[in-house]
């Protein structure tokens, strides 16, 4: 009678076994709680480095939108002997494929065009720019009055300032 107890002695002992693994399966409250606060430490100190990092490529993007668009307008100044009306002049005579998208904004209507008055009254006195009159020089040739030239610059229409401190309108 004693040999039957004892071979189902260790057949109990496995089912407990099994029984008591079932339970030790998943995470305490504990264990989950220290993985999301180290989770979230590194998140705040992650957050800012990304945040900074977009700023700063938005910004290269429109340094970049900028310096382009006014290369076309002298290139195209070059070629026609005038400034273009409008930008959409540019992409017209293929000067352009397209308008850029002001990285700040996220549109393409947001750009602040300026003709040359504009131009010449936005910059300061020792910025080193032509003086342009109305008379006729010597080379037969009539200069271009301010107020009528076309477009002359291009500004961005975001407001706030860069990283640097500057407006984005002066760029």
């Amino acid at each position: 009678m004693l040999l039957p107890l004892l071979s189902l002695q260790p057949r109990l002992a496995a089912l407990w076994r099994k029984r008591a693994d079932r339970h030790r399966t998943g995470f305490t409250l504990i264990e989950l709680l220290v993985v999301l606060a180290i989770l979230a430490l590194l998140l705040t100190i992650a957050t800012p480095r990304y945040i900074q990092h977009v700023e700063r490529a938005r910004e290269a993007t429109l340094r970049s939108s900028l310096k382009v668009m006014r290369e076309a307008i002298d290139k195209f100044e070059g070629d026609q002997g005038r400034l273009p009306v409008a930008l959409d002049e540019l992409v017209s005579r293929n000067y352009l494929k397209a308008i850029p998208v002001d990285p700040m904004t996220d549109k393409r209507d947001s750009w602040i065009v300026l003709n040359e008055a504009e131009l010449i009254a936005s910059q300061p006195a020792s910025a080193g720019l032509p003086i342009i009159s109305g008379s006729s020089s010597g080379s037969g040739q009539t200069s271009r009055t301010p107020a009528t030239s076309g477009v002359a610059d291009v500004r961005s229409g975001a407001p706030g300032n860069g990283q640097d401190g500057t407006p984005y309108k002066d760029w």
